[in-house]
């Protein structure tokens, strides 16, 4: 009918509305991070990793341990040296061709020191034959040595002599240092000269032995096997 307001039946005017649902939200409570830390998974992986450090301090704390709380004095031939003596970080080291040399260059590396001449007489060269020796005798862990020569004075070996310790794979290296400054680290045993003793310097620049005059190789090199040895966890061949 004309201006009737109806609506067909089932229409969705003519329907009541169906009431409205509201949205929920559940709300799921977080673990609790005390818990998380102190489960067995958390606690397994830091005792894993405590342990794996432990490992792998065990020989750096143990060749500490051993050398300078211990101090196996009875047990050295040669007199080990406490405390140990720092090398001098200015210590005026000069090549054979008057070059300027580092004294931090001498670290990373056992040294088998001598302190000789450069007018190097006979027992100068015996020494210089001994401590190539005792650098052959250690075999595999001679890598670990390197073999040096002090000179205390401005000459310059014979050509002959360099051209002996200068060999490929069994080189000597040779520097000048002024000697007022190099017996400020070096000494040698009362009554006797520098250029009595080989002087072992460990590869963080102390020096820490001192071999009796005109040493028994063999005893010599039981030393330092035993240095070798102590410090295998930390120091490796090679600077």
């Amino acid at each position: 009918m004309s201006g009737s307001n109806s609506s067909a039946p089932g229409s969705a005017a003519s329907s009541p509305r169906e009431p409205t649902t509201p949205l929920s939200f559940a709300v799921h409570s977080l673990p609790d991070p005390s818990a998380v830390a102190s489960s067995p998974q958390q606690r397994a992986g830091r005792w894993k990793m405590l342990m794996v450090l432990a490992i792998c301090a065990a020989p750096v704390v143990a060749s500490y341990f051993t050398f300078y709380v211990v101090k196996p004095r009875g047990s050295a031939y040669g007199e080990l040296i406490t405390p140990t003596v720092e090398m001098p970080a200015e210590l005026p080291l000069t090549d054979l061709q008057g070059r300027a040399v580092p004294a931090e260059s001498l670290r990373g590396q056992w040294l088998l020191a001598v302190v000789q001449p450069a007018d190097c007489g006979p027992a100068c060269e015996r020494q210089l034959y001994v401590q190539r020796q005792l650098r052959e005798m250690l075999g595999k862990e001679r890598a670990r040595v390197d073999k040096l020569w002090l000179i205390p004075d401005d000459g310059r070996p014979r050509e002959q002599l360099l051209a002996a310790v200068g060999q490929k794979g069994v080189e000597v290296n040779v520097l000048h240092v002024p000697q007022d400054r190099l017996a400020a680290w070096l000494k040698p045993a009362p009554g006797k000269a520098l250029e009595d003793h080989f002087y072992v310097i460990d590869p963080l620049g102390r020096w820490m032995l001192r071999a009796p005059a005109d040493p028994d190789p063999k005893k010599l090199k039981a030393d330092l096997d035993k240095l070798l040895k102590a410090s295998a966890g930390w120091d490796k061949p090679g600077r």
